[in-house]
């Protein structure tokens, strides 16, 4: 178990791992986006353009949602991002964003899962908070590859 004298809740290694799993996540998809937003181009990328910037921001808000919720439990939070995939086509870069909120449920829903079975009521509940935009990301961007 993780000791943080600050913390009254414990958790395991493998959840502050899980944690910042999702940190290193969310800090790729904030770079990731805001740069596909940046390159961006001609009529398909004008009428996207402002969407995939709110998600950046909002992907960098669960960033820092994480990592003070990780720093409270005990961990130390990561500054280094998953790889990031910028892309030079507009299709290519959809298609990779909707891979990465795919994997994003997927970790979500296992750290909801490891979060309820160790009576971690914040970091379930926070999971579902972010579980649930990520769905509405995963949807946006399956949606405009549709268009592509």
């Amino acid at each position: 178990m993780a000791d943080n004298k600050s913390s009254i809740v414990k958790v395991s290694d493998e959840m502050l791992k899980l944690l910042n799993e999702a940190i290193a996540r969310e800090l790729q998809v904030a770079i990731q986006y805001m740069w596909q937003h940046v390159q961006w181009g001609g009529v398909k990328g004008f009428s996207v353009h402002d969407e995939i910037k709110a998600i950046g921001i909002t992907e960098m808000k669960h960033a820092e949602a994480i990592a003070e919720r990780l720093f409270y439990l005990g961990g130390t939070p990561t500054t280094k991002p998953n790889p990031i995939f910028v892309g030079d086509k507009l299709k290519s870069m959809i298609e990779q964003d909707v891979k990465d909120e795919a994997n994003a449920i997927t970790l979500y829903q296992k750290i909801i899962e490891k979060a309820r079975s160790e009576n971690d009521e914040t970091t379930n509940r926070l999971f579902r908070e972010i579980l649930q935009q990520e769905e509405d990301h995963h949807d946006t961007f399956t949606t405009l590859l549709e268009d592509l």
